[in-house]
């Protein structure tokens, strides 16, 4: 048997006719005369060769089960062209397509979260392509065109092909287990080099062989910032992290705050960055916004 091809116009008409429980409802629905949303209805059951709705017994068309069966493939079809539709009218008022992020694994969890679920809120045709990285990884991605805007930290400086914007920042303090021998009252100068320091790893190029806060010459480098955040509570060392990531921990005991003579801890600067030779969108612009917002909370 040779199906025919059914039309978008004919697939809305039947999903009208359901939503709206009768041919009467779906023609004041769509401003058309009822013999339109019946023909409509007859062409959709010729081409595809099944009956839709059951027409005798009830004065309110019921759908048979092929038409039951059918439904969902209906609706998923409108709703793609929808979604398509919807993405043209964006592009065509300047909106992204698609938008490469890439967020500093400082950035607190929170912050990142409630703006990206925002994001898809506001901006439901733009796909996002997210990444994570630290250090002046977050700058390669821009660098090498695998993200169009980002939220990092200060490692790389002033990169002559980067724009920057300042938008806020996060407090890093020195923390350990509480049976750390670091978390004593009172600590020698010096006394954190002969201690095992838990350093975020950079995995860039950009800043290779440059050290950030690193006290000790006996280090372990993470990748992973939860990773670092797990050994520090085992008490395998000690490092700088992020407040809002050991807010908790140092509430209940699980790490303790080191008052050392050197300091480490220190305010970790965020900005927005983007490349020199990119206009940003505006989807693009409103997550700069967005962060900075977040940041100020």
């Amino acid at each position: 048997m040779r199906l025919g091809d059914p039309t978008l116009d004919q697939l809305r008409i039947f999903l009208s006719v359901v939503e709206h429980g009768s041919f009467g409802g779906a023609a004041r629905a769509t401003n058309r005369a009822v013999s339109a949303i019946s023909y409509g209805i007859a062409q959709l059951e010729a081409q595809l060769a099944v009956s839709l709705f059951e027409r005798e017994g009830s004065r309110k068309p019921v759908l048979t089960e092929a038409g039951e069966g059918l439904l969902a493939e209906a609706r998923s079809v409108t709703d793609r062209v929808d979604a398509l539709l919807a993405k043209t009218r964006s592009l065509h008022a300047g909106l992204e397509s698609d938008l490469g992020l890439v967020l500093d694994v400082m950035l607190p969890g929170e912050v990142t979260a409630r703006v990206l679920g925002e994001f898809r809120r506001m901006f439901p045709t733009v796909a996002l392509k997210l990444n994570i990285e630290g250090l002046g990884a977050v700058a390669e991605c821009l660098l090498d065109d695998r993200a169009q805007v980002a939220i990092g930290g200060p490692v790389i400086g002033d990169h002559p092909s980067l724009e920057r914007q300042h938008i806020g920042g996060v407090e890093l303090l020195p923390v350990a287990a509480p049976d750390h021998p670091l978390a004593a009252k009172s600590i020698a100068p010096g006394e954190s080099r002969k201690h095992l320091q838990l350093v975020l790893a950079d995995r860039s190029d950009l800043t290779q062989g440059r050290e950030f806060s690193v006290l000790s010459p006996l280090t372990w480098r993470l990748g992973d910032l939860s990773a670092k955040h797990s050994l520090l509570k085992e008490g395998l060392g000690w490092g700088n992290m992020p407040r809002a990531m050991v807010a908790d921990d140092l509430k209940e005991g699980r790490l303790v705050e080191l008052d050392l003579p050197e300091k480490p801890g220190d305010h970790y600067p965020l900005s927005a960055l983007w490349r020199r030779d990119d206009r940003l969108g505006p989807a693009a612009s409103w997550l700069i916004d967005a962060f900075r917002d977040g940041l100020a909370d």
